[in-house]
């Protein structure tokens, strides 16, 4: 990732902290005044995007530093770490709205919210979808693995307010319904914790060295046969790092070359494999003689 990309990450996540110190304030203000604790629940949610979103920073921040001796294969599993971190965040926010909703619905103990309350929770609906979307687009441009998950915790607000909007609207219109309000917070807390978990797995596949998919694989050990003069391609391994993929293969080639022609033949097969892959951040190429010519 280049400087500019890493500026674009840095912008796009100083937005984020900006906007969510914003809708803190907002809901909270607004919760208490007009009662209701589907938003205030929304509120701690945008509280944990706030911290999240210096995770997502010191993420872009360390996991592009270049190769160092103490870290001689880069800091890319810092941008992995911080992924998991987010989505532990998520996963224990939402662990922590939904116990809160439901004890109030035993206890029986409802507020009666307001339209204030309603106007709040519609607000936060427009403005985290519009952060979700610049922050995704960001992401996906820079190819950042801790932008895109914090771009997608900010979706979970934005999915969580609009849930927090349903019930508060229904309390609104019938306060004989007001339990619809804590309804609402566990339906946010449900909804968060599928976000969690939607960051949470891919985050600790990549932290431990989890193999990608058997089509990736597939794909990989075709280019490797695509290149001529291989005979075999067998042990293959491959591995994710970051959102990126370490491949490892030993190809089978003609006894009788020389040392230099198989070394060609091993830097065609890992450009094959760079060039014809997704993702493959680097390939280590084993030669072996063909054993099966006595």
């Amino acid at each position: 990732m280049d400087r500019e990309q890493v500026k674009s990450g840095n912008i796009a996540i100083w937005l984020g902290i900006i906007g969510n110190t914003m809708l803190v304030a907002v809901k909270i203000i607004l919760g208490i005044i007009g009662r209701s604790q589907a938003l205030i629940a929304d509120a701690v949610h945008s509280i944990s995007d706030f911290v999240t979103d210096f995770f997502a920073l010191a993420g872009l921040r360390y996991a592009n530093k270049s190769a160092d001796h103490d870290h001689p294969f880069g800091h890319g599993k810092i941008e992995t770490l911080m992924s998991l971190l987010i989505g532990l965040a998520v996963l224990l926010t939402g662990l922590g709205i939904g116990y809160t909703a439901v004890e109030s619905i035993i206890r029986g103990e409802f507020g009666r919210p307001t339209f204030v309350a309603l106007i709040g929770a519609l607000a936060s609906i427009m403005v985290k979808e519009g952060m979700y979307q610049y922050t995704l687009r960001v992401g996906r441009r820079i190819g950042s693995q801790v932008l895109v998950a914090n771009a997608w915790h900010h979706r979970s607000d934005a999915i969580s307010s609009v849930a927090a909007a349903i019930g508060i609207g229904v309390a609104v219109i019938n306060p004989d319904w007001a339990f619809m309000d804590a309804v609402a917070a566990i339906v946010v807390a449900i909804l968060i914790l599928k976000v969690g978990h939607d960051i949470v797995v891919p985050a600790f596949r990549a932290a431990s060295d989890a193999a990608p998919d058997v089509s990736t694989q597939k794909e990989i050990s075709d280019a490797a046969w695509s290149v001529e003069g291989v005979r075999n391609v067998h042990d293959l391994k491959a591995r994710f790092y970051s959102d990126k993929i370490y491949v490892e293969v030993h190809i089978v080639v003609d006894p009788a070359i020389t040392v230099l022609q198989g070394h060609a033949i091993a830097n065609a097969v890992r450009d094959a494999i760079l060039n014809g892959v997704d993702d493959i951040l680097d390939v280590i190429v084993h030669v072996d003689p063909d054993r099966s010519q006595g």
